[in-house]
């Protein structure tokens, strides 16, 4: 990206919706309720030729500094300092208020390029706005359709002189934050594996590549505040308040030279208790973060941990095939750290047994102690989550543990194991070839995988197994039945 630019406005003007054109897709959260977006957050965007890093920002409020939207605020000017220009919105079909007056004096403090835009302008609803917005003293304002798409070339070429053309085709990059897109491992389809007999390879672990970390948790269990401490900033906004973070907002970070993406993501409630729109909708994005990240931090508050919501969380993630942490945040409330953490060991060993073996720590994400011992839990658990065993290993164990516990019988006829190999990593999941794999009991898949567990040391992520029938090599010939 070139160069970096802020939406702002006061709330409900439209600016996650503009968001989201510019961008491309519905990252933001988008409601008829005004307030949706709480923190900054940034995305790749591009109109026509141009790309740059757009921001989108809480909507403008007047409230006390120490309030939930005078933090919003706080968030907002943040963003602007960042930018190298911002747009501001207005609501054309509202025309411009004391509010928006109020904060085009605060834009013209900070000292950075403005552009006036005027949303909401389609079939007309928004003459009079537009024509007022003239008087707000930015120069002619920009009429868009932010729903519609409306309007874009002319903000196009606005940003343009804005920023100049130089910045804007990429010919010199404006010194401002950067957003890189996302890549995502597709999908495992066992059915297009092959196995290969002579694969003896167990590559070591890389780590150099960028890693992809997401912060889950009940509401209020620390998330934010933990990411804030992590990252030595105010980025996220926090305070007592339950249910603060809505959107899923990811950031840059490095711990020991090693690139890292943070996401901060909703406090996730039970389904039953989830019934505004909103809601919903910001459980979805945490949902879709989970499925994108590599390892996902699960954070219980240590004082009330292991709620029924914890443990839903924990096998969702399990399921979905991430590498698991677990973080027992606010363990400076905790009186009895000792007797506490026992309990803490016991209860992770039994209600958890989906992901025997999983990095737990404690920590402070008020005060930042704990985190470095978190992170090395995160490598840890990523070596696991990216590790591969030969195939020649794999088969030599298969014999052995046949040899130890063989298969159970069915229908008077023993199941037998013919191959076993690993059909990729992330999460560690194999393929066996046997006979009658329809009627091997659970029980016996569960026993093959914990040994698999123990044996080869993968502790504390999920792991798979397919089940393939054993093709009978005299199935297609035709019986002789010449004499």
């Amino acid at each position: 990206m070139t160069f970096t630019v802020a939406i702002a406005g006061r709330p409900n003007v439209g600016k996650s919706t503009l968001f989201n054109r510019l961008v491309g897709k519905r990252l933001a959260l988008v409601d008829d309720q005004p307030g949706v977006t709480r923190d900054r957050r940034p995305g790749a965007a591009r109109i026509g030729d141009i790309k740059f890093t757009v921001i989108d920002t809480a909507g403008l409020e007047e409230a006390a500094d120490t309030s939930l939207e005078g933090r919003m605020r706080d968030q907002t000017e943040q963003a602007i300092v960042e930018a190298d220009v911002t747009l501001f919105l207005i609501d054309a079909r509202a025309g411009v208020t004391p509010l928006d007056k109020s904060f085009a004096t605060m834009l013209r403090r900070a000292g950075k390029p403005v552009i006036l835009v005027a949303n909401k302008v389609e079939g007309r609803k928004g003459d009079d706005g537009y024509y007022e917005a003239y008087s707000m003293g930015f120069g002619e304002p920009v009429p868009i359709s932010a729903e519609h798409g409306e309007g874009m070339v002319d903000l196009r070429d606005a940003l343009v002189e804005a920023v100049g053309e130089d910045i804007a085709f990429g010919n010199v990059t404006a010194p401002s934050m950067q957003v890189e897109e996302e890549e995502f491992d597709a999908p495992f389809n066992p059915e297009e594996f092959e196995a290969d007999d002579d694969d003896e390879l167990e590559p070591e672990y890389d780590n150099t590549r960028p890693l992809k970390i997401c912060i889950v948790g009940r509401p209020n269990a620390g998330k934010s505040t933990m990411i804030n401490q992590m990252l030595g900033e105010d980025r996220m906004l926090t305070g007592p308040e339950a249910g603060i973070t809505r959107d899923s907002i990811s950031v840059d970070w490095e711990w020991q030279g090693r690139s890292i993406k943070l996401f901060d993501t909703a406090g996730m409630r039970r389904k039953a208790r989830v019934q505004e729109k909103l809601e919903k909708l910001s459980v979805a994005d945490a949902l879709r973060a989970i499925q994108y990240a590599e390892i996902v931090i699960i954070v219980f508050d240590a004082t009330i941990p292991f709620e029924k919501q914890d443990l839903h969380i924990v096998d969702l993630i399990a399921r979905e095939g991430r590498a698991p942490v677990i973080a027992f945040n606010k363990w400076d409330l905790v009186e009895d750290k000792q007797k506490v953490l026992k309990d803490l060991h016991e209860k992770t060993e039994r209600l958890l047994p989906q992901i025997r073996g999983v990095q737990t720590v404690t920590l402070s994400g008020q005060t930042g102690k704990g985190l470095d011992r978190l992170m090395e839990a995160v490598i840890a658990t990523d070596k696991v989550w990216n590790k591969r065993v030969s195939t020649s290993r794999l088969n030599r164990w298969l014999d052995e543990v046949q040899a130890y516990h063989p298969p159970p019988a069915v229908s008077g006829r023993r199941i037998r194991f013919k191959y076993i190999t690993q059909a990729k990593s992330r999460p560690p999941t194999f393929v066996a070839q046997c006979t009658r794999p329809e009627g091997l009991p659970a029980s016996y898949e569960r026993y093959l995988l914990n040994d698999l567990r123990n044996t080869f040391e993968l502790p504390g992520v999920p792991l798979r197994m397919f089940l393939r029938k054993t093709d009978n090599p005299y199935g297609n010939r035709k019986r002789n039945t010449s004499k």
